[in-house]
């Protein structure tokens, strides 16, 4: 019994001894095996961190290159106008050096003059001395020979020169005057035939209308809208009176401001060739065709110009030349009487052998001032000298324009020259007419008045003068208000001019409000 205890003692002890070294054993390879993970995991980690730093060092790269371009690209401007500053510097800088070497060689020719100077005065002086010497002995000599003093002499031989010198002098004197005034009556209309013959320059009466060629007849409905709203919205916008009739396929705007109708006249071709026809579409359309108006303005300024060749004048000068393309005197283009009066002078100057640019320049500038005369109160003539003055044109243009209207008195050549272009190019027949003239003047006073009030926005002479429409701001005057200006706006009228019939004065008062849907 004991021994089968011990044997199952034994039997138990060695199976625990085999389990206890199975489960080591089991341990050992887990332990491995973990060790050989962790090892794996470690160098992953380090192939990773590897990798990361290489991608890091790539990006870093990239991001100090677009750093360094975006730098580059924005201090490139300001290096290229260093650039130029410096080669301005650098120009002037040997522009001065010019100047200065200039200089210095007028100073040594001056100096030598000077010297040459004082040693002729010496020898002249040296020659009146010898002269004073010669006459004193002359004298001594004659009053010796005659016996009279020298006062007796003195007043006898004056006596008998002024005598003998008023007598010739008298009659030299009529000669000469009868000789000048044939030569020159003779010589001025040789000048003037042979400028006449050399200049065949085209004129043109501008009118107060433009009549406008439609596509077909139903383009006037659209042009006149529902319940007249485009047609009261282009007469707003541009102040020109737009006239619809039963004439087939034409209407016709009218209005004395050249511009003004010029502006409408393109507008309107714009619209109809767009095809869509409504308020908000109308005052678009004027306002971009009013800029493109002024770039136009500047061109023919240019053009003018260029066409003279008299290159040099003010931007602003030429600005206002172009404006004049818009403007009339008596009916007549003043740009283009301006440039008939340019080429007049010039041929004048020809003749007579001066400086023909100088005449030009002159006549064509002789009428600013009536570009600006709206603007600025006093006559045109030194409304215009002011402003070539400002400009910095020669002395003998700004007399020439203040003087020729006589204004101020002539005293040089060429003012002389530009009254005689300015009269020949006016009063050729055709040039002018007073009562077109007048009835300009007469529109034009109408929107003064109007204008003159406080809270006017624009004032439009409409209808031939028999209308005017005067748009106020909202801000500043109320519907009661706006009443009452219509009536003063009459008032004022009535008793500054004179006009036939009656005038219509229509006082228009609008409110918008604009929000943006976003």
């Amino acid at each position: 019994m004991i021994w089968l205890i011990l044997s199952v003692l034994t039997g138990l002890a060695g199976g625990i001894a085999l389990g206890v070294a199975f489960k080591a054993g089991i341990g050992r390879r887990q332990l491995d095996s973990a060790e050989q993970k962790a090892k794996l995991v470690v160098e992953e980690s380090t192939r990773q961190a590897e990798a990361l730093r290489k991608q890091a060092q790539v990006e870093a790269k990239d991001v100090l290159h677009a750093v360094r371009q975006e730098f580059e690209e924005k201090t490139k401007g300001r290096r290229d106008e260093l650039t130029q500053q410096e080669r301005r510097v650098h120009q002037r800088e040997e522009s001065l050096d010019r100047k200065l070497e200039s200089l210095d060689r007028k100073d040594k020719e001056l100096a030598e003059r000077v010297r040459q100077f004082g040693a002729r005065e010496q020898g002249l002086k040296a020659k009146e001395d010898d002269l004073d010497r010669v006459i004193a002995e002359e004298k001594e000599e004659l009053k010796t020979l005659s016996g009279l003093t020298l006062e007796q002499a003195k007043e006898r031989l004056v006596a008998q020169v002024e005598q003998e010198c008023r007598s010739e002098t008298g009659m030299v004197i009529k000669r000469i005057e009868e000789e000048t005034q044939r030569d020159a009556q003779a010589i001025a209309k040789k000048i003037i035939v042979d400028t006449m013959q050399r200049c065949a320059s085209e004129f043109t009466v501008e009118t107060t209308t433009s009549v406008m060629q439609l596509p077909n007849e139903d383009m006037k409905g659209r042009i006149i809208g529902r319940e007249g709203r485009n047609i009261k919205a282009f007469e707003l916008a541009t102040g020109v009176d737009l006239i619809v009739d039963d004439t087939p396929d034409v209407v016709t705007l009218s209005s004395f401001d050249v511009m003004r109708r010029e502006i409408a006249r393109i507008s309107l071709q714009r619209l109809m060739s767009d095809g869509r026809i409504h308020p908000a579409r109308i005052e678009e359309i004027v306002e971009r065709v009013k800029r493109e108006v002024e770039q136009v303005v500047v061109q023919e300024g240019e053009k003018t110009v260029q066409e003279l060749n008299l290159q040099g004048m003010h931007p602003d000068l030429v600005k206002l030349l172009g404006r004049l393309k818009f403007r009339t005197s008596y009916g007549q283009n003043v740009l283009l009487h301006l440039k008939e009066s340019a080429h007049i002078c010039g041929m004048l100057a020809a003749e007579l052998g001066l400086n023909q640019r100088l005449a030009k320049r002159c006549a064509l500038l002789h009428d600013i001032g009536k570009a600006v005369s709206h603007e600025v109160e006093g006559p045109h003539a030194l409304i215009g000298a002011e402003l070539a003055k400002r400009y910095g044109e020669p002395p003998e243009v700004v007399h020439s324009i203040e003087a020729h209207h006589e204004d101020v008195v002539p005293s040089n050549i060429y003012a002389v020259l530009t009254i005689a272009a300015d009269s020949v190019s006016g009063s050729r027949p055709g040039a002018r007419g007073d009562t077109l003239e007048a009835y300009v003047k007469r529109l034009q006073t109408l929107e003064t008045i109007c204008d003159s009030f406080k809270g006017v926005e624009k004032a439009y002479a409409i209808q031939a003068g028999r209308e005017v429409r005067v748009i106020v701001q909202p801000d500043r005057v109320t519907d009661l208000e706006a009443i009452a200006l219509a009536r003063e706006m009459k008032k004022k009228v009535e008793s500054s001019i004179e006009f036939p019939g009656q005038i219509k004065i229509t006082v228009l008062r609008e409110t918008r409000a604009v929000e943006y849907a976003r």
